[in-house]
């Protein structure tokens, strides 16, 4: 079955989940037929085929109308309201929205829209409430069946990138427990120069600092893998960089192990079930280098290291936006195979 979906919010997460989309042709078992957006389609199909990171979309025609997107000739309406209770999601047959504002990541919230006509819905970000069921590709995605969540979280991208890892290693070698930072780029939700905001090191400009801040993504890992409830924490480091994160973990193992161990664990997963979803990097890159990667988390080789018999260190890139948008598109693939 083809679902019909629509995008709310066409920010970041929302043009890239359309690119990833795009690239990925006709037999993906969902079809995007429309996007609420606040403002113009000359607007947002300009930003939709230029991108200051993604660059240019060459191989497809974009244009506009009024209240239309017009892409290689398939045209998608555009809505503009903030407030999805009043959008005809009912009315225009839709399946499946993908809440992408970062305005509706509660069960309450998101519910507007099934309450407006849609029958499902995918948070981009990580969900609050007891009705909103959180996924990870690899990690306990395959488990979803249709008639368990209406609301479906994708995580954040932070987790896309820790959980898939955390349970190789887990299951080889037992995490007893953990400290996790990300190193992640700055994203909208900071401030391009010194402004107010409700935490004060977002407040100071991102392209400048390095900024401190705050993460629920070590302990979200429990939502998709139990067995690390209680185990992991950690915080992030806002870097001046617009894409492109790094996930630094250190866990005390269950066992004595050695860094080529790890390694060769988490090299066999990359070529085994988690083949898509974990890459094993062995040159040293930076960060640039992994822009536009569509896995979830690629490990870096050479940055692995241990101490005594069971003290690791683990480093894994991972694109904070492309790649995540890809496990989107995956999630909404897997929400398809399952319809009902």
């Amino acid at each position: 079955m083809t679902l019909r979906v629509a995008i709310n919010g066409f920010g970041r997460i929302g043009r890239n989940f359309m690119r990833c989309w795009l690239s990925r042709g006709a037999n993906t078992g969902i079809d995007v037929v429309g996007i609420n957006v606040t403002s113009d389609p000359k607007t947002n199909a300009h930003l939709l085929k230029y991108d200051s990171i993604l660059g240019q979309i060459k191989d497809a025609e974009i244009g506009y109308t009024d209240d239309t997107f017009v892409i290689n000739g398939k045209t998608i309406k555009c809505f503009s309201d903030r407030n999805p209770l009043n959008l005809p999601w009912k009315e225009w047959g839709i399946d499946l929205v993908i809440e992408s504002t970062g305005v509706f990541n509660t069960d309450v919230g998101a519910s507007k829209h099934i309450e407006a006509g849609a029958k499902k819905v995918i948070l981009t970000a990580p969900g609050k409430g007891d009705g909103v069921g959180t996924y990870v590709v690899g990690v306990n995605a395959d488990q979803y069946r249709h008639g368990d969540f209406n609301v479906l979280s994708n995580a954040s991208c932070t987790t896309n990138c820790l959980a898939p890892i955390v349970k190789v290693l887990d299951q080889t070698f037992g995490i007893n427990k953990g400290l996790m930072t990300t190193i992640h780029s700055y994203t909208g939700d900071q401030r391009i120069l010194d402004n107010s905001h409700r935490d004060l090191r977002r407040a100071r400009a991102a392209a400048m600092n390095i900024v401190p801040t705050s993460t629920g993504a070590a302990k979200a890992v429990a939502l998709v893998y139990p067995q690390m409830k209680g185990k992991l924490t950690g915080i992030a480091m806002r870097v001046p960089t617009p894409n492109v994160s790094a996930v630094d973990l250190v866990f005390e193992s269950g066992r004595s192990t050695t860094a080529q161990e790890v390694n060769a664990a988490l090299k066999s997963a990359s070529q085994g079930g988690m083949k898509g979803i974990i890459k094993y990097g062995d040159l040293p890159l930076v960060s640039s280098d992994y822009a536009g990667t569509n896995e979830s988390t690629i490990v870096d080789e050479d940055l692995t290291m241990t101490i005594g018999d069971n003290l690791v260190k683990v480093v894994a890139w991972y694109d904070n936006e492309w790649g995540y948008s890809q496990r989107v598109v995956d999630l909404a693939e897997i929400v398809a195979k399952n319809w009902k």
